[in-house]
């Protein structure tokens, strides 16, 4: 809780024996503003009337702003814990707090599993619908009225659609004011029996198999297009509406699709996944004066750059030349409390890394000559519109267009870009920014991916957005960025649980986001908005957080298809080398997943875990605790930065070889 220390040092008792803050149960509209209004009484209930009222958060800082008089800007939805201090000259401070949450605005949207049905007499067939604000925001609570347009068919309350005759008619779904149209056709034909397709599989754990179920009539004639209902059991494991199916676990499953009044069964027999791998650590570079944050490697693969935190000044270059040796051989000293991120450009001749916490308000990025890959010098910085902070970095280079840095802003959240074709000259060529109807409250862009000219954004609680920056599918550039899509969700239904361990106000965003294929790996970092009553230093907290699995192969409509959660920490950043996924999960340590083929369901109850290292060490900065920040992997080896204790080198190990 943020109080002025001059109120501290007050020992006088308050004549302010409440203070009584109106509304008592603010609630608003995320993007709106909201006055806040406190009156401090005395014990009889008389106003106090030399009394001084302050407001401010105390959380929940990246959803909104409340400034000193009350006034709170919504950016985004959640809850933002605001604390009202009471002040009378020479006596102690009466504080109170109040919780404002923010609401998604009114339904104006609406959007069903399927876009079309089609029936057979007597088969139903359950709709399911989600509810959305003009911003984007699910409203969960909302609920769904339905209504069949004829007697073609009908429809429940809660979505399940029953053919009743031959012909065509209409599903609607309405929320508020927000409504969509379902088409339905029931055929005028029997359903006599369904075939299921192959009726007999042979997969491993996490296998995708694609069923289809047909229809026939009597005739032996096929019906074309019905819709199907899919079910399993026993077991664990996700079907989707179109009969893809993936087993968590070993075992025999019957997948079951229903047609009209007919069903048929597939078995699907399932084997172990069987991808676990030994790991050893090759090799070790402890830190013990500041804790450690980003690392990067040089393009030879013989050298290695790596940041400091939480008061640290200072970026090192390290010899990897030999991985079980690694060498520190020269650092650069900054203005800064903090070096988040490093990269090279693709030449491996400049580098770029940024600062955060400078005392003369001066961070922005720096760049650095790699003339001697062993001795990075300063060459220039770039600071101008950025000087609150500087978190994540990319640089892009496109013959077309040259070479340009793509910064994140601290202040606005909004993205810069930098040509830094000439480094010594760098200078900005565009800025792109989410839109926010009060400023730049409940904005935040986190890091940034750009692969193809593809720029993949982690924008915090507007979700993973896309911008084309020189691909050519929306007629983007480096100095206009152009929007191609957006996937946003529900941060406050994802994390429920976290709310309850630790209150309103905790962290939780999309924080990295990773292009592979036709998925976009990303990660949110979540962290509760107190710490464990009573613990100290590493048992005090802990990070959540899920990554998710976004198929982009339908770029306009993304969505989100698989997922994993860590047991026992969070995650944080990703890197993706073949069909493996490295991961700095934080106090879940380093690890490495299987992703291989079709992605759906959860991933680690799929048994796609190829390995694991703790890497709490007692040296370090903060002894026997792990807190892996992330992972590249170069040359069969994975570098691993722990933020508690420094530089691992990891190798992963053949399988072991079975001897029947």
């Amino acid at each position: 809780m943020l109080i002025p220390l001059l109120l501290l040092q007050a020992t006088a008792a308050s004549p302010v024996a409440r203070v009584v803050i109106t509304p008592s149960k603010p609630e608003m509209v995320a993007g709106d503003t909201l006055r806040l209004r406190a009156q401090a009484l005395d014990a009889s209930g008389q106003p106090v009337p030399n009394a001084r009222i302050r407001f401010q958060a105390d959380g929940g800082d990246f959803e909104a702003e409340v400034d000193s008089a009350g006034l709170v800007r919504s950016g985004a939805t959640g809850t933002i814990p605001v604390v009202v201090v009471a002040t009378v000259a020479g006596a102690r401070p009466m504080v109170t707090r109040v919780d404002v949450r923010m609401v998604p605005g009114p339904a104006a949207r609406i959007a069903t599993d399927l876009r079309q049905l089609k029936l057979a007499a007597g088969q139903s067939f359950r709709l399911g619908a989600k509810v959305f604000s003009k911003t984007g925001d699910e409203r969960p609570g909302d609920r769904v009225i339905w209504q069949a347009s004829s007697a073609v068919a009908t429809v429940d309350g809660s979505g399940v659609v029953r053919g009743v005759r031959a012909g065509r008619g209409v599903i609607t779904a309405r929320a508020g004011e927000a409504t969509i149209t379902v088409p339905v056709e029931v055929v005028p034909t029997a359903v006599a029996a369904v075939d299921v397709s192959p009726p007999r599989v042979e997969v491993r754990q996490g296998d995708v198999v694609k069923l289809a179920a047909t229809a026939r009539d009597r005739s032996g004639k096929v019906i074309t297009g019905l819709t199907t209902s899919w079910s399993f059991a026993p077991g664990q494991g996700v079907i989707d509406q179109q009969g893809s199916f993936v087993a968590y676990e070993p075992g025999e499953y019957l997948v079951t699709g229903s047609q009209g009044d007919r069903t048929a069964h597939a078995v699907i027999r399932v084997a172990p996944r069987e991808v676990r791998r030994p790991m050893s650590v090759v090799g070790r570079l402890p830190r013990t004066r500041f804790r450690t944050e980003e690392l990067w490697l040089h393009p030879d693969g013989k050298h290695a750059y790596l940041g400091s935190g939480r008061g640290g000044d200072v970026m090192y270059a390290i010899d990897i030349s030999n991985p079980s040796k690694p060498t520190v051989t020269d650092s650069i000293v900054t203005n800064t409390r903090r070096v988040n991120d490093i990269m090279t450009t693709p030449d491996g001749k400049f580098l770029v890394f940024t600062r955060e916490g400078a005392s003369d308000r001066k961070n922005g990025i720096v760049i650095c000559s790699l003339e001697d890959p062993k001795h990075p010098k300063i060459i220039s910085e770039f600071t101008e519109g950025v000087t609150s902070g500087v978190h994540s970095a990319f640089i892009f280079k496109q013959e077309k267009f040259g070479t340009h840095v793509y910064l994140t802003n601290d202040g606005t959240g909004a993205l810069h870009v930098v040509d830094i074709t000439d480094p010594y000259k760098p200078k900005e060529v565009a800025q792109w920014k989410t839109p926010k109807a009060h400023g730049d409250a409940g904005r935040s862009l986190h890091d940034i991916d750009i692969q193809d000219g593809l720029l993949y954004a982690s924008w915090w609680n507007d979700g993973l957005v896309v911008l084309d920056v020189g691909n050519g599918m929306k007629g983007g550039s480096p100095s206009s960025p152009q929007l191609v899509t957006q996937y946003k969700y529900d941060l406050n239904a994802l994390y429920r649980d976290v709310e309850a361990v630790g209150g309103p106000g905790f962290i939780r965003g999309t924080h990295t986001a990773w292009r592979h294929k036709n998925y976009v790996f990303i990660a949110d970092e979540v962290f509760a908005a107190k710490e464990v009553q009573g613990a100290k230093d590493a048992s005090a907290s802990r990070a959540y957080g899920r990554l998710q699995v976004i198929d982009v192969s339908d770029m306009a409509n993304p969505r989100s298809v698989a997922y994993y959660e860590p047991e026992y920490g969070g995650v944080h950043n990703v890197w993706v080398t073949g069909d493996t996924l490295f991961m700095g999960a934080y106090e879940a340590g380093f690890r490495a997943f299987d992703i291989s083929g079709e992605l759906r369901g959860d991933l680690r109850a799929q048994g796609r875990e190829i390995g694991h290292v703790n890497t709490a060490d007692m040296d370090g900065k903060v002894q026997n605790a792990s807190r892996v920040w992330g992972v590249i992997y170069k040359n069969g080896l994975a570098w691993v930065n722990d933020n508690q204790n420094g530089l691992w080198v990891i190798r992963m190990e053949p399988k072991p070889t079975v001897v029947p």
